[in-house]
């Protein structure tokens, strides 16, 4: 997402209420090449844009199915986006990383905010060891940081050269909540 999913509008509410989060199958590839093949969509993705249904069953057969926390955002009867949760191994098993993606005629209209608040509000109680969850937000990405902010998340700074995106090394924007921060997450916003 870029800075025009920051904006509000009259429908941002009203729209974002009829989301819904669901495991993600093989039937939703069509819906899937309407925004992974979208090149304003996969800007700030690390992965690239698809070229081919084929790469996109593939996908959704060997990565998104199997995935740990993977959701498709539906709108209606229609994939429009993903949210994924990806938690750390090791030392690091307390926290978890989370990701999204949505179709561009999408943004700005409060389904994002509304997804991740969704998530928030569920994956401390589902992953009861859980203790923070975060996400890492290239510079560049304005829209994607306020999702996060008006989601309740922390912006705790910019982590420099802190990833390869593209084959070369970009500066990110950390956000976290906490575990006793997700009471505070209110879905009737």
């Amino acid at each position: 997402m870029d800075e025009s999913s920051a904006k509000s509008g009259e429908d941002e509410v009203q729209e974002s209420f009829n989301i819904t989060l669901r495991h993600i199958a093989l039937s939703d590839v069509d819906d899937f090449m309407v925004w992974a093949t979208d090149d304003r969509v996969t800007k700030f993705c690390l992965w690239d844009t698809y070229t081919s249904k084929e790469q996109a069953v593939e996908y959704i057969k060997n990565q998104a199915i199997p995935h740990p926390w993977l959701r498709a955002v539906c709108l209606g009867n229609h994939v429009i986006g993903t949210i994924t949760v990806d938690p750390c191994s090791g030392s690091g098993s307390c926290r978890a990383e989370l990701g999204y993606v949505l179709a561009h005629k999408h943004w700005g209209k409060g389904i994002a905010t509304r997804a991740v608040k969704m998530v928030v509000s569920t994956i401390f109680k589902d992953w009861p060891h859980l203790q923070r969850l975060q996400a890492v937000v290239h510079v560049e990405n304005k829209g994607s940081q306020r999702v996060l902010e008006k989601a309740g998340f922390q912006r705790e700074g910019v982590l420099r050269s802190y990833e390869l995106f593209k084959g070369k090394p970009v500066d990110v924007v950390m956000f976290s909540t906490l575990g006793n921060d997700s009471s505070l997450v209110d879905l009737s916003s």
